[in-house]
């Protein structure tokens, strides 16, 4: 049986300068965000992780998060051994992988038994402005369209990315940030300064043309402007977050075992439904 290899969806090469680059003048405001979200769901998990380890192309915002933390960087391989870990943190990168089931898998495989992984990534609400008269003003000058902002999915897809990765107890959640910006040079300034130019692999490798960025920011202002004229962009950040199999968890009830009734436990009477009249179909004349 052959295995399936993913289409390239990254030019890492280029994700290596981006982030490079980015490290010179940074505008990690949204790395710090989610750093700080995760520290704070940490908190509210009865647990002490002794042996973390955190994958990110960013070691900078992690070093200093968690004691005894194992920076892990972003690659399509893992440098994670298999049952080293207690918690293992996917931090910003699974965007920007060709495989990210394959990601999680390694996570999950690094875990200890009750291990937790938590992934974060931005979710397919992000930069939806931006995509949006990206292709519009590309569209209007050249006629034509070509790739310029990372695909990303949604949260009611990954969710199904941690069952097929067999962590137990999967949930996915997120919350979306709007983020105010006086010119479209601003935005794109930032955009730099997280590490998050374009590097997809189908991307056009020539600068975007000065007439596509004007008519770009023209209707940036005409459809996604506030009261007083500043440009909002969206930034939706997922977290997935699932436990490595052990036999002291939980399990779900099977379905109809429940020794007890609802109403029992609330000391209410119970009223069977009268089942509903069915309504005759609707004649319509011809």
């Amino acid at each position: 049986m052959s295995i399936s290899t993913p289409p390239t969806l990254t030019d890492r090469a280029a994700l290596e300068r981006f982030r490079a680059r980015a490290c010179k003048n940074p505008a990690f405001f949204l790395q710090e965000d989610a750093a700080d979200e995760v520290q704070e769901r940490l908190n509210e998990v009865n647990r002490t992780f002794t042996k973390p380890a955190v994958v990110t192309g960013f070691p900078q915002i992690w070093q200093d998060r968690l004691e005894n933390a194992r920076i892990v960087a972003d690659a399509p391989v893992l440098d994670l051994q298999v049952g080293a870990h207690d918690l293992v943190i996917h931090a910003l990168s699974l965007h920007w992988a060709d495989d990210p089931i394959g990601q999680i898998i390694q996570c999950r495989r690094a875990l200890t038994p009750d291990g937790l992984f938590i992934g974060v990534m931005f979710g397919g609400q992000s930069l939806h402005e931006l995509r949006a008269v990206l292709a519009q003003a590309e569209a209007d000058v050249t006629g034509g369209l070509s790739p310029r902002v990372v695909p990303m999915a949604e949260i009611r897809d990954l969710g199904a990315l941690l069952q097929r990765a067999e962590l137990a107890l999967p949930v996915a959640d997120g919350f979306t940030r709007q983020i105010l910006y006086r010119d479209f040079q601003h935005l794109v300034r930032d955009l730099r300064g997280m590490g998050e130019s374009n590097a997809l692999a189908s991307r056009h490798r020539a600068p975007m043309r000065r007439d596509v960025l004007a008519r770009a920011e023209e209707l940036y202002r005409e459809m996604f402007a506030d009261d007083e004229g500043r440009l909002i962009a969206s930034v939706e950040t997922i977290f997935l977050t699932g436990w490595a199999p052990a036999e002291s968890q939980q399990k779900p009830l099977r379905p109809g075992s429940a020794a007890a009734r609802l109403a029992d436990a609330l000391g209410a009477t119970e009223t069977p439904l009268e089942p509903a009249p069915i309504a005759a179909p609707k004649r319509t004349k011809d």
